[in-house]
């Protein structure tokens, strides 16, 4: 009696599916070994959470504008390194103090970091993301 997987000359032609499914098992562990990695390399971010009564906040905030205008708590700097010190003595004056990111949609990625850094150096322990205000006047 013949088999279906043999061919006249007695040489077997079915594909072997054991190696297929052991590489494929051992290519899932390595991405999920790796996405774990890069899970854990993220920066924390502050969600935010229900108003649960007038707390006031005081908040650091840092403007990112078009052109390399950097303004801090509405005040323009000269250089993006000024922010540091004018962080550390805001922390000085306020434990615990919070900042908060605003930037326009053309400014870099690195500009934004480099205020993180800045900020993370200076000692702000929570820093938040926020939208620049919108312009009237402007059409998107």
């Amino acid at each position: 009696m013949r088999t279906a997987a043999a061919d006249d000359d007695g040489t077997i032609s079915g594909i072997n599916v054991t190696p297929l499914v052991d590489i494929c098992l051992v290519l899932l562990i390595i991405m999920m070994v790796t996405a774990h990695s890069f899970a854990s390399l993220s920066l924390p971010m502050d969600l935010p959470r229900r108003a649960g009564g007038p707390e006031l906040q005081v908040l650091f905030s840092v403007d990112l504008a078009p052109n390399d205008v950097t303004l801090v708590d509405g005040n323009q700097v000269d250089r993006i390194e000024e922010v540091m010190p004018l962080a550390r003595e805001a922390i000085a004056k306020t434990p615990g103090l919070r900042a908060t990111i605003r930037a326009d949609p053309t400014v870099s990625h690195g500009r934004v970091m480099r205020v993180v850094d800045l900020l993370k150096q200076a000692g702000v322990g929570h820093i938040a993301f926020g939208a620049p205000a919108p312009n009237p006047g402007k059409k998107d």
